[in-house]
């Protein structure tokens, strides 16, 4: 499994959550919602240092990540997280790990 973020996403997570160096950023499982990998479930995110990351990538200073306990949502799928003009926000695509 990977993790891929767009630069365009990258510059929308900056800016919205105001992320500076030295920052974490957890994608976590959340009931609801909807998803190609896992119905029922989606991705929220969350501003907090890592614990027990299974999965992380960082990018200008910054950590985005997956714990260990929400390793199960990808399936064996890597994670692109790009992003949508139409709705001005972060989309989350997953594709098979080969």
């Amino acid at each position: 499994m990977n993790m891929f973020i767009s630069d365009e996403a990258r510059k929308w997570f900056e800016e919205e959550l105001m992320l500076e160096q030295g920052d974490s950023l957890r994608f976590f499982v959340k009931y609801g919602g909807c998803s190609s990998v896992q119905q029922g479930f989606s991705l929220g995110i969350h501003k907090e240092a890592p614990k027990d990351p299974t999965l992380s990538v960082e990018i200008n200073g910054i950590t985005y990540f997956i714990e260990h306990v929400d390793a199960w949502y990808l399936d064996d799928h890597d994670l692109y997280v790009n992003y949508d003009h139409d709705l001005e926000e972060p989309a989350y695509e997953y594709k098979k790990t080969s």
